[in-house]
């Protein structure tokens, strides 16, 4: 270790949470939210480098990559600045960042900007005990997480590995925890598969059914075959792969007339027992027995495929920084929604922790000031006992 940065102490956790969801990063626009970001990280000594990507002819989006040092071992901090519109219902200013009773209202709060900015804080408290590390810290920042993730993290990691430059280990700071900070990481996630299907018939009058074909039935019965059979019964890491039907729609404002095409849209969350395109050609062989000679259209979309850090050094490190400062024995899980460690899983081990769900994409979305501050400990734990011999 080097000696202390003098600079290690103008990192306020708080005040860079506050000044980050001021920002109305709603994905994939940045708002700001980045340079607030780039700006405390440029005092501690990183070197920022700012990626835009606008491939597939979506939105340009701009990305961060800040890093710490250039020789291994690279552990790597990742997460977003975007975040879901705001919606109704809210009871303070989303953009505000007020805090009341102790909590920070914002858009933003929970997922994920308050763990950036603990993480942030943590990193400076770090620097400034023990000095630059025999290693590299780094954060990687999209704010493209919430919306298409097309040209956020994967697009900066594939740029990274272009040019030789390897992530040892990742944290991702999405909020993990479902009632009270410690209780769950993140070791994996469930795939992810959407799906439409259209079932085409012939339109007509009711009253004639035997000069038209209804697409209704036929949809009906090609969904009971998808859901009526579980897929899995779970596996040790895994709950169960589940199908939800979303949304079913005729669009008929006539009731005396028999559609031509009836739609619906489902997503199937898949443990490791499944792959994308094997539920794809299920889904088809499904389809066709059912339909017969009848026409439909099936468009699906792999968001992400299932994946497993196995319990070991890193989900060892972080469990064990959590029970050093929250007392809690945190579980293992893999549930929930996916997140951009779909991506971050072929590169390096990548486990998540962060802070309390339960208000995310929600009306006044909020964070414990009190979870913030015990989260920036768990982060510089983390970091104190990665860069120590035998811990990684």
């Amino acid at each position: 270790m080097s000696t202390p940065s003098p600079s290690a102490d103008l990192v306020n956790g708080l005040e860079l949470a506050q000044a980050m969801i001021r920002r109305p990063s709603v994905t994939p626009r940045d708002e700001g939210a980045l340079d607030v970001l780039q700006q405390a990280l440029d005092k501690l000594g990183f070197t920022c480098e700012r990626m835009v990507f606008d491939a597939e002819g979506l939105a340009p989006v701009d990305n961060l990559y800040a890093r710490l040092g250039t020789e291994a071992p690279n552990f790597c901090f990742a997460g977003h600045t975007d975040v879901v519109p705001v919606g109704d219902g809210w009871t303070t200013e989303p953009f505000g960042a007020a805090i009341i009773d102790g909590q920070l209202y914002g858009r933003g709060a929970s997922d994920m900007k308050c763990a950036i900015a603990a993480f942030v804080a943590a990193a400076a408290d770090f620097l400034k005990k023990s000095g630059k590390p025999r290693g590299s810290i780094s954060l990687l920042i999209t704010g493209d997480e919430e919306g298409d993730a097309v040209n956020g993290t994967r697009k900066v990691l594939e740029l990274l590995k272009s040019r030789g430059e390897r992530i040892d280990a990742c944290v991702v700071g999405e909020p993990t925890n479902p009632t009270k900070l410690g209780e769950m990481i993140k070791i994996g996630r469930r795939g992810s598969l959407g799906a439409k299907l259209t079932v085409f018939g012939t339109p007509g009058h009711v009253g004639y059914p035997h000069l038209a074909d209804n697409p209704i039935p036929r949809l009906m019965k090609m969904l009971s075959a998808i859901v009526e059979t579980p897929l899995d019964a779970g596996t040790a890491h895994f709950q169960p792969s589940t199908v939800a039907i979303t949304t079913i729609d005729v669009g008929n404002t006539a009731s005396n007339v028999i559609p031509g095409a009836a739609h619906a849209a489902f997503n199937i969350r898949f443990n490791d027992l499944h792959t994308g395109d094997a539920l794809i050609k299920w889904l088809r062989t499904t389809c066709d027995r059912v339909a017969g000679d009848g026409m439909y259209e099936l468009k699906t979309r792999i968001s992400g495929e299932s994946f497993l850090t196995p319990p070991g050094p890193l989900s060892t490190l972080v469990s064990n920084a959590v029970k050093s400062v929250l007392g809690v024995t945190p579980e293992l899980s893999t549930t929930g929604g996916t997140s951009d460690a779909r991506f971050i899983k072929d590169f390096c081990p990548v486990c998540e922790f962060g802070l309390v769900g339960q208000t995310m994409h929600k009306a006044d979305e909020r964070c414990a000031v009190t979870d913030l501050t015990n989260l920036e400990a768990v982060y510089k734990n983390i970091l104190e006992n990665y860069f120590t011999a035998g811990a990684r």
